[in-house]
């Protein structure tokens, strides 16, 4: 914002960037929303909405499908950490790119703010990759569905907060539901460890973290979302390189690589364009229509994933995932309602004998009249 001072004519002139300057391009303004080239403005909010959800199915169920399909490939599964190299490579590489589509190209927040979500980013990310090494894929959507547990463990424990019931509620449900799926794969799984339920259980903590440590920087600081992808990826593809070249793990992770540069660079490719891309709509969808929306559809998007899982990658199954997974539903649900109680409030016998009177009132008035 510039201001322009005259003694003699005694004016000011403000000049205000456009929104377009300010904002990630994913979503270029408040009026006219743009997401990968499609200006969603010029339709209908149903039609927003469809493609908003085609987006986010299309998208993410391709990223859940090849994160599967590159741990198919015979004797990847030691390499999660590199996979997670290689995300982070291409994820800094499209935040580099969409960031050189804005015109304010600072950096907003500060180094040291970035180390730390690098770090999670890390322990998030990579983490979550590598369990796919010791669990079934549906078991680790249904432990990514689970990120309340975490977050009110720490929210409990180190600032003494209170839940209502209906979160409570939420919680056990998700609990009750994990332990449940998690004994079931143990039962009729050939190939289940419980290094992967650590894993995951870890990737769910940091990634309980992050996401209040991202929005209370990115508020703060105003930054983009194409900044917090650029320095927190970069910052994390070092970490990750620092800890695979101490470790001796980049050399064989290479050489298996280069040895299937299709089935393992094409496929990560094509991984990490195709979570870039989801997480556009998935903006949209909550920029347009509100994050309990948003929880709907994503919810219902990771349900058909770990559907697709069954039917493309053959693996045991029991009803046990059914009930199991049909408990953490129920829990995301009680978390969403709970969230959004002013919005979604459930009318109340109280509410409805009044509206009674009322109507009654009205009736008798008009019968006078």
């Amino acid at each position: 914002m510039d201001l322009k001072f005259n003694n003699s004519r005694k004016y000011i002139s403000i000049t205000v960037p456009s929104k377009t300057q300010t904002m990630s391009p994913h979503i270029k303004s408040i009026d006219d929303i743009v997401v990968l080239g499609i200006n969603l403005s010029k339709f209908n909010k149903l039609t927003q909405f469809f493609i908003c959800v085609a987006g986010v199915f299309v998208f993410y169920l391709i990223y859940g499908y090849l994160q599967e399909l590159i741990f198919s490939v015979e004797g990847f599964k030691p390499y999660g950490w590199y996979l997670t190299l290689v995300q982070f490579a291409f994820y800094s590489i499209f935040g580099l790119i969409e960031l050189q589509l804005i015109q304010d190209k600072r950096r907003r927040i500060p180094g040291k703010t970035y180390m730390i979500i690098a770090f999670l980013t890390v322990g998030t990310m990579g983490l979550s990759n590598t369990s796919l090494g010791y669990l079934n894929y549906p078991t680790q959507v249904i432990f990514k569905c689970c990120k309340l547990i975490p977050v009110m463990l720490g929210g409990v424990f180190i600032q003494g907060k209170r839940y209502n019931i209906a979160d409570v509620s939420a919680a056990i449900c998700m609990s009750l539901g994990l332990i449940w799926f998690t004994l079931a794969d143990s039962t009729i799984a050939p190939n289940f460890n419980l290094t992967g339920v650590v894993l995951i259980s870890l990737a769910l903590c940091a990634d309980a973290v992050i996401g209040n440590v991202q929005e209370k920087a990115m508020k703060l600081h105003n930054a983009s979302n194409s900044e917090m992808v650029l320095y927190s990826y970069s910052i994390g593809f070092v970490y990750i390189l620092l800890g695979l070249t101490c470790t001796s793990g980049l050399g064989p992770a290479v050489t298996f690589c280069a040895k299937n540069p299709i089935r393992t660079y094409g496929y990560a490719f094509l991984f990490s364009l195709t979570g870039y891309f989801g997480i556009s709509f998935v903006l949209a969808l909550i920029k347009i229509f509100g994050a309990l929306i948003a929880v709907t559809v994503t919810t219902g998007r990771k349900a058909m994933t770990i559907v697709l899982s069954f039917i493309f990658f053959a693996k045991p199954f029991t009803f046990q995932y059914v009930w199991s997974g049909l408990l953490v539903v129920l829990g995301i649900f009680l978390n969403v309602y709970s969230k959004n109680m002013d919005k979604i409030r459930l009318t109340s016998l109280y509410d409805l004998i009044n509206k009674s009177v009322e109507a009654r009132k009205s009736r008798t008035l008009a019968q006078t009249v």
